[in-house]
């Protein structure tokens, strides 16, 4: 299982177009990706310019189908430019539940 959390802190001027950017590449990766077994998308109350993504994978096979596909390759072309400061990107595993109850 490879899961990631992902924070991203957005300019505030870009945050529609960044919402668009990031529900098509979630869509698409939950859709199109049967590797992919859920990306979330979360919106920090405290600061509605701060985002974080829950990402789960079956496999590190499926996180690199991920990567290599088109519409994560056109949200990364375009989140440069919404970015007001450098991702910050985890990489966690389960406890409970374990990585079975995904199955």
């Amino acid at each position: 299982m490879q899961i990631l959390v992902v924070e991203v802190h957005i300019k505030p001027e870009m945050r529609e177009r960044f919402l668009a950017a990031i529900t098509e590449d979630a869509e698409h990766s939950e859709r199109d990706e049967p590797g992919c077994l859920r990306f979330d998308v979360l919106q920090d109350t405290e600061d509605e310019d701060t985002f974080f993504y829950y990402e789960v994978y079956r496999d590190e096979a499926a996180l690199q189908a991920h990567r290599d596909s088109p519409h994560f390759k056109k949200y990364f072309d375009q989140v440069g430019g919404f970015l007001s400061s450098p991702t910050v990107r985890h990489v966690v595993r389960n406890v409970h539940p374990g990585d079975a109850a995904w199955r």
